[in-house]
């Protein structure tokens, strides 16, 4: 027999995890072993449970939920990390898959989507529900129409130049080292014609990149 997807809830809202859960212990093969309300919490479950999925909400009282997600990437990788939350702009929607979530659903979605996505992360896949992918796809369409000849990080980095970033800002948003960006900017500015920074703020802008700002 199967082992059922073994489910840890991090939200700090009880009632809402008290509905979760039901709904969850509603979908066959899948069960909730545990809850957590901060972040430490959901650390300590993973250590004691060894859950196959977590559904992590955004907000927590003593972290975020994407610091929250990367600590417990960075003690288990193999995990599977859903987020479930009320964000659905941009740039939240962007840092958890970055950091390595595999799944983004907005609250108020239904039970069923709720079970493809458990089923898909725990099996590796990563899932976006409807609401995040397609700003995830407007975002990538706004970039890839706009400088077809940048590459997907390059393009990545643009965004975040044209929001008011820093090198070293850049370089801890994608997890790299502050050559790494420089290099990337070098490129970017030589790929889409202009000679300074400014000058790729200026066009970035006008094409629909950087309206998130830096905050």
């Amino acid at each position: 027999m199967t082992e059922p997807i073994s489910v840890l809830l991090v939200d700090d809202h009880p009632v809402f995890r008290l509905g979760l859960s039901a709904v969850i212990e509603q979908f066959e093969g899948i069960e909730v072993v545990g809850e957590a309300s901060t972040a430490a919490e959901a650390e300590a479950g993973v250590e004691a449970l060894s859950p196959d999925v977590v559904i992590m909400d955004i907000q927590l009282p003593d972290a975020s939920g994407i610091e929250a997600t990367a600590a417990l990437l960075k003690a288990r990788p193999s995990l599977g990390v859903l987020v479930l939350t009320m964000f659905d702009d941009d740039d939240t929607v962007h840092a958890a898959i970055r950091i390595g979530a595999r799944g983004y659903l907005v609250k108020g979605v239904g039970a069923g989507e709720i079970e493809r996505a458990i089923r898909a992360v725990a099996n590796g896949e990563v899932i976006l529900g409807a609401a995040a992918a397609r700003r995830a796809q407007l975002h990538w369409q706004s970039g890839q129409t706009q400088f077809p000849e940048l590459s997907v990080r390059e393009r990545e980095v643009l965004d975040l130049v044209a929001r008011g970033l820093g090198n070293q800002a850049i370089a801890r948003r994608l997890a790299v080292n502050e050559k790494t960006v420089r290099n990337h900017i070098s490129n970017v500015l030589a790929k889409i014609g202009v000679a300074t920074r400014s000058e790729a703020i200026v066009k970035a802008r006008s094409a629909g990149l950087g309206e998130g700002g830096s905050g």
